[in-house]
């Protein structure tokens, strides 16, 4: 999975409600190929009165996404990229952005 917790996504395609927002990934499912994108995909929830939370009622949370609705989002050239592995010259491996507008920005060193 080439999308990682913490990485800035744009989704590409989906409802007319969600699709072209952009959020930082907060948990991601490798064996699902999903992943929970902040402020995207928003669903209620009914919940009962419990010890942890007193009230109950409605609970709006993120649900998960799939990792083929999102592309990554890069901020510091503010446009989307596919991303790709390459290894240094040193020997270590790197994502990077393959698109041009990026200039092959390297986005992680811990790979």
């Amino acid at each position: 999975m080439k999308i990682r917790k913490n990485d800035m996504v744009k989704v590409i395609a989906g409802s007319y409600k969600d699709k072209g927002k952009i959020g930082k990934v907060l948990k991601t499912y490798p064996d699902k190929d999903k992943l929970i994108v902040e402020g995207v995909n928003i669903i209620k929830r009914h919940t009962r009165p419990s010890q942890k939370n007193q009230k109950g009622g409605i609970v709006e949370k993120e649900a998960p996404i799939h990792i083929s609705k999102v592309m990554y989002f890069s901020n510091k050239f503010n446009t989307t990229s596919r991303i790709g592995y390459r290894f240094l010259d040193d020997g270590s491996k790197v994502r990077f952005c393959k698109n041009p507008a990026c200039k092959d920005e390297i986005i992680s060193d811990n790979v």
